[in-house]
């Protein structure tokens, strides 16, 4: 029974000290700074590019093999799959911030 108190200064104690400690990781967290990299509109951009690239890449081997330029119809396919894909992709992307946009715009102030 006369340990008891000595426990809950021993309790205390630790608390305080992790208590500190956290708050040294908070402010240590705080001041880092945000590693820079591309914004969002910059990749978006990147993107966008990439995807008309890979059109025009599969329009251009479509029509190379059409003229009897490119012998290989499996790698025209595939690039006109990768364009595809992309175009897809780009849509999809579209919708999903065409809703988010309206969802933002519906909601009451």
């Amino acid at each position: 029974m006369t340990q008891l108190p000595g426990l809950k200064f021993q309790v205390g104690q630790t608390h305080l000290q992790t208590a500190a400690r956290m708050q040294e990781r908070l402010a240590a967290a705080a001041v880092r700074p945000a590693p820079e990299g591309p914004a969002f509109a910059e990749r978006l951009g990147d993107g966008l590019r990439d995807v008309a690239r890979a059109q025009n890449t599969a329009s251009e081997m479509a029509r190379n093999y059409e003229l009897g330029l490119e012998n290989d119809l499996a790698k025209v396919m595939i690039s006109q799959q990768v364009s595809s894909l992309g175009f897809q992709l780009t849509l999809s992307l579209r919708n999903k911030a065409l809703s988010a946009y309206k969802d933002i715009m519906n909601m009451p102030v």
